[in-house]
């Protein structure tokens, strides 16, 4: 019998996983700010969602791909978790919020009948579109079991790394790593053009060579044709998960000496009015000192 799923926050990354859900036979639920969003699913054969707190006793699985962990807390709120509980209901959480915060979540929802999952993403919203993204999991193993088919439907594949956290501890070292192919990639195309090199075929060589990385396919032709707008990642949703990244760094007393450069390299951008731009920008640092 199919999961009845209850989506909330069907945008760049969550539109496209609700309709995967969609096209697997799940009856899914919807719920955005943006009613365009809900609009585009219900189209899709999706149900739109009326009150939120009545949402918990009529699914199964309530799926979260929010922004914030304010808005994670919002929604919870919303839907009366914390008052009501519900046994047996499921929360996968796929936003990128602070451990602890979700870490403390967790608990307070197990202790009402509700399991979480962290349920942390590896892609960018093309690889989402195309079913081409990870999922890596922290919390109860069966729960994750129980889930592996919604995983199956949403991505190309999907890890148990662990308890309740460690989805969101192993998306941040894989966002910390992106973070520093996005700005080797920014720091050796700035080379080339300072050098006289054709920065596009510069591209090709590096996406040939030992150097290649995902970024130099989905951001590196963004970087050379100053491609920024509209964004594929924004700015100031980068230097969001930079900062848990050095939060989870210093509760650990783990030294993270790039990534501290990285973080104040993104800030200087949208410290000149490009928080909405691309990430790919990050070249617009590089070449500003270079005076290119």
């Amino acid at each position: 019998m199919k999961k009845r799923i209850a989506f909330i926050g069907v945008g760049l990354m969550g539109g496209p996983l609700a309709r995967h859900l969609l096209a697997a036979g799940h009856p899914v639920t919807v719920h955005d700010i943006d009613p365009a969003k809900v609009d585009a699913i219900v189209q899709a054969g999706g149900k739109k969602a009326g009150a939120l707190d009545k949402v918990p006793a009529e699914v199964d699985v309530i799926i979260m791909s929010l922004p914030s962990a304010e808005a994670v807390n919002e929604v919870v709120k919303e839907l009366k978790l914390l008052d009501t509980g519900r046994n047996g209901l499921i929360v996968v959480d796929a936003s990128t919020i602070d451990v602890e915060a979700s870490v403390g979540l967790a608990a307070q929802l197990r202790r009402k009948g509700i399991e979480m999952l962290d349920s942390t993403i590896s892609g960018s919203p093309l690889m989402c579109a195309a079913k081409d993204t990870l999922f890596m999991v922290g919390g109860k193993r069966e729960i994750f079991e129980q889930c592996e088919p919604l995983f199956a439907a949403m991505s190309r594949e999907w890890i148990y790394v662990g308890e309740n956290g460690k989805g969101l501890e192993t998306k941040l070292v894989v966002n910390l790593v992106l973070s520093m192919n996005l700005m080797a990639l920014a720091e050796g195309l700035t080379l080339a053009k300072k050098a006289g090199l054709d920065q596009l075929q510069t591209l090709e060589v590096l996406k040939k060579s030992a150097a290649y990385s995902k970024t130099m396919d989905m951001k590196g032709e963004r970087m050379v044709k100053k491609n920024f707008v509209p964004p594929i990642g924004r700015q100031i949703l980068h230097l969001k998960d930079i900062r848990l990244i050095l939060a989870l760094g210093a509760r650990l007393n783990c030294p993270l000496p790039l990534i501290t450069l990285n973080a104040q390299a993104v800030a200087s951008e949208i410290s000149k009015g490009r928080a909405e731009w691309d990430n790919s920008d990050i070249i617009s640092f590089y070449s500003e000192l270079a005076n290119i």
